[in-house]
């Protein structure tokens, strides 16, 4: 999500000139990411595939299943669309140029891991985090855990050929781990963590009809909390909305260009980062599990001071009711400023944010690179989203709290 601000000004030198930490990156899929481990019967049936359909639209499909989002962006030839360039495409179209063309190939540093520390190195990114690519778009069709196991097992290990779990501690790479079968689950989480891994992506939303921190699910946090796992929450379709989205007569898992104002600002938006953020704080989950952090990722960071200000509340009003976790020890606001870090994005206003939480120690910055949606270079995030701040939350946003996060010297 970006605006023209993010255009760095030619008059006016960089507002930061330090090292950084990138909390949001991704990668692009080499051809051999959705089929190398794939056991053969889920292929058949959920195996990720790339292809021109009846309608004519080069899009990727689960099995059988087109997932309408990827028609949007991926070409035939291989091209993506060219890093930070969104508000130039918005712009564009504004001004009634639809031809306009801003997809290029693929480079060595979007798929590899020697040339993105080369790139990092240019950037003068210390550490960074990693995640996935086009997958991200097909994680809500892998609803049957019989074949999402084998799926997402297969990517995972495909992933740790290609860029490994930790790379130099330079690159810090997301496996992802979903819950909606506990013993897969944590056969899972063993095997990543055997191989080095520092954090995984999570689905947001409930598993089973349960809480993530339900005390069932306490056998994978327990792994978790050994190891001192990270847990990110990054934007994708929570499709847990979709029941509620129904009610509404609004369809997900759509193209976004038919994607409604509605389901944006319901299906995805802070909705159901806050709620799985808020559950996990009134679980009471870190008494039990005090070595985890939780992060956001994408998801913008606007919606923080009302959230802390609403659990405060909220648990006020509910200090004598039923707390299924045991009741907090502490204000809800405390607990998330010491276990949960927010990615935010570079057009929010993060002066005013900073100024109603008080603190800007949990605000970390992402380039989003190499996707359209962010920067195009690191260090541009100050530039659009930290004026105002003072040159220790600068400094903090664009490189200290991420390295805190990581565990990492600063």
């Amino acid at each position: 999500m970006s605006s023209p601000a993010q255009i760095k000004s030619a008059d006016r030198p960089s507002l930061y000139t330090g090292p950084i930490f990138d909390a949001d990156t991704h990668f692009w899929e080499t051809d051999d990411a959705w089929t190398k481990y794939l056991p053969r019967d889920a292929a058949e049936k959920y195996g990720i595939s790339f292809k021109a359909g009846d309608d004519g639209d080069f899009a990727m499909y689960v099995g059988p299943r087109k997932v309408e989002i990827s028609a949007d962006h991926l070409f035939e030839d291989g091209r993506v669309p060219a890093p930070g360039k969104l508000h130039e495409w918005l712009r564009a179209m504004k001004e009634g140029k639809a031809e306009i063309d801003l997809h290029v190939p693929k480079t060595a540093d979007m798929m590899e891991p020697a040339a993105r520390v080369k790139k990092l190195d240019s950037w003068d990114v210390r550490s960074s985090i990693l995640f996935i690519g086009n997958m991200i778009t097909a994680i809500s069709f892998l609803d049957d855990p019989r074949y999402a196991y084998p799926v997402l097992n297969a990517y995972n290990a495909w992933m740790y050929d290609q860029w490994r779990y930790n790379y130099d501690d330079r690159i810090y790479t997301a496996p992802i781990i979903t819950l909606d079968d506990l013993d897969e689950a944590c056969r899972q989480l063993r095997g990543v963590v055997e191989k080095g891994a520092k954090l995984i992506l999570m689905p947001m939303g409930p598993y089973n009809g349960k809480a993530p921190a339900h005390p069932d699910h306490d056998p994978f946090w327990a792994i978790a909390n050994e190891a001192g796992i990270r847990v990110v929450f990054h934007v994708s379709e929570a499709i847990y909305m979709k029941h509620h989205m129904a009610v509404w007569g609004e369809p997900v898992q759509q193209s976004r260009i038919k994607q409604t104002a509605f389901v944006w600002m319901h299906g995805y938006s802070e909705r159901p980062v806050i709620e799985t953020l808020s559950s996990f704080i009134f679980w009471n989950f870190f008494a039990r599990f005090p070595n985890v952090k939780l992060l956001s990722a994408e998801n913008g960071a606007e919606w923080v001071p009302a959230m802390l200000t609403k659990m405060d509340k909220c648990r006020g009003i509910a200090k004598n009711g039923y707390w299924p976790g045991g009741q907090l020890k502490d204000r809800p606001s405390r607990i998330f400023a010491q276990h949960v870090s927010v990615v935010a994005y570079p057009e929010d206003d993060l002066k005013s944010i900073v100024d109603q939480v008080g603190t800007a120690d949990w605000l970390l910055m992402g380039s989003d690179y190499p996707h359209a949606e962010g920067v195009e270079e690191p260090r541009m995030f100050a530039d659009e989203a930290c004026r105002g701040l003072s040159d220790g939350d600068v400094h903090k946003i664009m490189y200290e709290n991420g390295m805190r996060f990581m565990g990492l010297p600063y």
